[in-house]
């Protein structure tokens, strides 16, 4: 994609400003520039309004912060409200406790093509790094190859060679039908006509799991082709407790129903919330 094209970075975010901060900061760190930021708040207390706020008084790129009550797990709502805001041509979803490497959105927009939607991968970071993270405050796009080796052999990360090698837009990234594997809306990225055309994210998916296959798996039955951006787009997964799961098995049916019966728009998206609020 070329660099006169706006991106928007839709960063997900409930109650954990400390990882928030870190996030937006790497975000504002980053080597391409063209790019904007909206925070898709599931319902945030006072404390994430007010740093939000903070940051934006003095960013260099324009942020915008999009809040929905907090009524339970709602990604989807909160990600298509943030939707309803965005200006890019091109959308990449990132997670508020993801923190993006410096050339994030640059290898986001090297792998764009028209008709594609771009899955990237994770490194997960130990409870205890973690913590020392958010207790100094580390920029860890910031760190040396150096440091991350030493956390590899200390086993508070799970991989370290994707931060040392990068792989180029070959051929192989395409991925030819519909994968499970690899789909993760806390690093994805999709062209915004091609969002509205499936009417983005389905908010009939409450609780956690499978909103974000539900997508890809639309994307699919319209016709966009997935490419793997594994190996150049990874981003540093901060610790968490897992939330519930008890949505899981009947998310994940209503997954493969949609794929054997090719539905492309979503039942309850951007066109229809959009009316209701």
């Amino acid at each position: 994609m070329s660099h006169d094209k706006l991106i928007t970075v839709i960063v997900t975010t409930y109650n954990r400003p400390d990882a928030l901060e870190l996030v937006i900061g790497a975000c504002l760190d980053q080597t391409d520039r063209h790019f904007e930021i909206v925070i898709a708040d599931d319902g945030s207390g006072a404390a994430t309004r007010t740093l939000i706020e903070n940051i934006a008084r003095a960013s260099p790129v324009s942020i915008t912060h999009v809040w929905q009550p907090d009524e339970g797990f709602r990604a989807a709502a909160s990600r298509n409200k943030a939707l309803r805001s965005a200006r890019g041509d091109y959308v990449i979803f990132l997670d508020g406790d993801c923190v993006p490497q410096r050339d994030f959105v640059a290898r986001h927009r090297a792998l764009a093509h028209e008709r594609t939607v771009v899955t990237g991968s994770r490194i997960l970071l130990a409870p205890r790094l973690t913590n020392e993270v958010l207790t100094q405050r580390l920029p860890l796009q910031r760190q040396p190859l150096t440091f991350w080796l030493r956390q590899r052999a200390a086993a508070q990360v799970n991989k370290v060679l994707p931060l040392a090698i990068r792989l180029p837009d070959l051929p192989l990234r395409r991925v030819d039908g519909f994968v499970w594997r690899g789909i993760k809306t806390c690093n994805l990225a999709a062209w915004l006509s091609d969002l509205e055309a499936v009417n983005g994210f389905d908010e009939t998916f409450v609780g956690w799991g499978h909103e974000d296959a539900d997508l890809v798996a639309r994307l699919h039955n319209a016709g966009v082709v997935r490419k793997n951006g594994f190996w150049s787009t990874e981003v540093l997964h901060l610790w968490h407790a897992e939330a519930p799961r008890d949505r899981e098995g009947p998310n994940y049916a209503r997954v493969l129903a949609r794929l054997a019966d090719r539905t492309t728009r979503a039942e309850r998206g951007l066109q229809e919330s959009a009316h209701s609020s």
